[in-house]
C-alpha cells in the first residue's frame, strides 16, 4: 500500500461554502442586527415562506433544531406516555430520542440492506397486526427517501400519522415530489453539516394541513397563539432570525450544491467500477426520483482498518452511525437484542461515509478512490 498522504481530503469543508456565499450572508446577518428583531419576525417569515415552496409544502413553521422538529411533530398528534411508535434503529439518535422524551415507546423495525431506510414490507405487517401504534416515522437516510406509499397506506387505514425524519433529505425527490409535499409531517434539520445548513442549531416543519400548522407554530413557542393565553403545554423552539437569514441565502445555492454531490457520487460510482475496487456505493430506488447526497456512504469489508488507512492518507470519514440504536444503553429498557435486527447491525460494522461535500473536486475522489483501491489491492 504505497500510497501515504500525497494530499488532504476532508469529510466536510464548510470554509470553502461560507467563502462563496460570504458578503451575502455577512450582509443578512448584519440586518438583523440593526434591526434587532432576533426571534422569529419577518426574516423568519420570509425564510418559512421560501422554504414552503421549495419543498412544494402549504406551510412551514421554522424551530430551534432538528431534533425539536420531531419532539413538536409528535407533540402535535399527542403523543405521550402509553404510545407506541413505529421506527428504525438505524439512525441518529433523536429520532427515538425524541419518542421516548416524550414518554411514548420506540418500537423499532429493520432496514433494508441496499436503501438503509425502513422496510416497508415487515413495517407495514407490524402496523396492521397492532392496535397499539399511534404513529410511525422513516427516516429519508443519507439523502435518499423511504418508500412512503405502502406506508401511507398502511398507516391511513388505522388513522395514524406518518412522520417522516427528513433531516437529511431536503430537497430529496420521492416518486417526482420533494420530501415534505405529499405527507402528513416531514421535519428538517440545518445543523450546520446538512446540505442545508445553518450558523447553529435549527429546524423546520412542514404540512399541508391549516390546523396542524396553527398547532405546531403555537407549540415552540410555549402553547400560544396568543401572547401569555396557552392553550397546549409546548415548549421553547423558536427559529432565531439571524439563522433564518443565513439559511434564507444558502436556500438560493442549494440546488446548485446538490446538482455538484450527485456528480461526485456518480464519479465515485464510476471510479470504483474502473477499478473493481469491493465497496459498494449506494444506487438510488427507482422511486427516489432526486438522492441529495447529505452523505456518499460505501459499504465495505475491513471497514475499520480501511478508515485508519484513509486517516493516514489525510482523507475524512466518518461512522453513521457505530452502534444500532436497539443496543444503546438508555433503551436497555425496551428489551431488545443483540441480533433483533440483523440488517441494521450489520451496516453498523460496513458503512463508511466519504468526502462529498460540494466544493470538492474532481482530483480529489480520484485520490480518495486511489486509497482505497491501494488499501484492497
Amino acid at each position: 500500500m504505497p500510497l501515504v498522504a500525497e494530499r488532504r481530503v476532508p469529510l466536510l469543508d464548510l470554509r470553502a461554502q461560507f467563502a462563496q456565499i460570504r458578503v451575502e450572508a455577512m450582509n443578512a446577518i448584519t440586518r438583523i442586527c440593526e434591526s434587532q428583531e432576533l426571534i422569529l419576525g419577518e426574516t423568519v417569515r420570509q425564510f418559512e415562506e421560501a422554504a414552503a415552496v421549495y419543498c412544494s409544502a402549504r406551510y412551514a413553521i421554522g424551530c430551534a433544531s432538528g431534533t425539536d422538529a420531531l419532539t413538536l411533530a409528535l407533540m402535535a398528534y399527542d403523543i405521550g406516555p402509553g404510545d407506541w411508535v413505529l421506527t428504525v434503529p438505524f439512525t441518529f439518535f433523536a429520532t427515538a430520542g425524541a419518542i421516548a422524551q416524550l414518554g411514548a415507546k420506540p418500537v423499532f423495525v429493520d432496514v433494508e440492506p441496499d436503501t438503509f431506510n425502513i422496510d416497508v414490507q415487515k413495517a407495514v405487517r407490524i402496523i396492521e397486526a397492532s392496535d397499539r401504534i399511534r404513529a410511525v416515522i422513516p427516516v429519508h437516510m443519507y439523502g435518499g427517501c423511504a418508500d412512503l406509499e405502502p406506508l401511507w397506506g398502511a398507516a391511513r387505514a388505522r388513522g395514524i400519522p406518518v412522520i417522516e425524519d427528513a433531516a437529511q433529505s431536503i430537497g430529496a425527490g420521492y416518486c417526482g415530489k420533494p420530501v415534505g409535499a405529499t405527507g402528513d409531517i416531514a421535519c428538517f434539520s440545518f445543523y450546520p453539516t446538512k446540505n442545508l445548513g445553518a450558523f447553529g442549531d435549527a429546524g423546520l416543519v412542514t404540512t399541508n394541513d391549516p390546523q396542524l400548522a396553527e398547532k405546531l407554530a403555537a407549540l415552540r413557542v410555549h402553547g400560544s397563539r396568543r401572547r401569555y393565553f396557552h392553550d397546549w403545554v409546548g415548549i421553547n423552539s423558536r427559529l432565531d432570525a439571524i439563522q433564518a437569514a443565513v439559511l434564507l441565502v444558502k436556500l438560493g445555492y442549494l440546488d446548485e450544491w446538490t446538482r455538484a454531490r450527485q456528480a461526485h457520487a456518480e464519479q465515485y460510482a464510476r471510479l470504483f467500477a474502473e477499478r473493481n475496487v469491493p465497496v459498494k456505493v449506494q444506487t438510488p430506488a427507482p422511486y427516489q426520483t432526486r438522492h441529495v447526497y447529505n452523505q456518499c456512504v460505501i459499504r465495505c469489508e475491513r471497514r475499520d482498518e480501511l478508515r485508519t488507512w484513509l486517516a493516514k492518507n489525510q482523507v475524512g470519514t466518518e461512522i453513521y452511525y457505530p452502534l444500532s440504536l436497539h443496543l444503546q444503553g438508555c433503551f436497555k429498557y425496551l428489551g431488545y437484542k443483540e441480533g433483533d435486527f440483523p440488517v441494521s447491525e450489520d451496516l453498523t460494522r460496513r458503512v463508511l461515509a466519504l468526502p462529498i461535500f460540494p466544493e470538492l473536486q474532481p482530483d480529489d475522489i480520484a485520490y480518495v478512490v486511489d486509497c482505497i483501491a491501494s488499501f484492497f489491492s
